[in-house]
């Protein structure tokens, strides 16, 4: 079973004024398809703090996959997508080149998403919108190819030929 860390950057969840919609319709989701939820967090707009509980999970191991929510879009505070570059070592630009496209068949604004993706050690960490339905759109078109992804990632898969 795959660890998934899900992160949201929200200042208002963060003082506790807003509930964190979007981080349960991700553990929703992660869990209804095999992978076991080993961490939740809620974290103020702060480049910082974001990258340093990135870091961490990545640098111990904690989980294969990050999944983060909110701070992707124009807004002065949104840092979500600098937070996770400044971190990772390589990134993944097809993932949310993905979502986007396929957010597009619903809304304009996808082309808004500044969203990032990459890895860092043998940890996959992905930008997710922030509100609930657009979390859903995209996490539910992309979770059936991230565990190939992951496995490749942490050695226990070799190629991508699909049988």
């Amino acid at each position: 079973m795959k660890r998934v860390a899900i992160i949201t950057s929200s200042d208002s969840g963060y003082r506790g004024e807003r509930e964190d919609l979007s981080g349960k319709v991700i553990r929703e989701i992660v869990e209804a398809n095999g992978y076991q939820v080993v961490h939740m967090e809620i974290l103020p707009d702060e480049p910082q703090m974001l990258s340093d509980a990135m870091m961490k999970i990545a640098d111990q191991n904690t989980a294969e996959l990050i999944l983060t929510t909110g701070g992707t879009g124009f807004s002065p505070r949104d840092c979500m997508p600098e937070a996770t570059k400044a971190i990772i070592e390589r990134e993944v630009p097809g993932i949310p080149e993905a979502m986007r496209a396929y957010s597009a068949q619903y809304t304009k604004r996808a082309m808004l998403s500044r969203a990032a993706a990459g890895i860092r050690k043998s940890t996959l960490i992905i930008n997710l919108p922030g509100s609930p339905k657009a979390v859903r759109e995209c996490l539910e078109f992309i979770i059936s190819e991230l565990m190939h992804g992951i496995e490749i990632l942490t050695d226990q898969a070799h190629n991508c030929a699909r049988k």
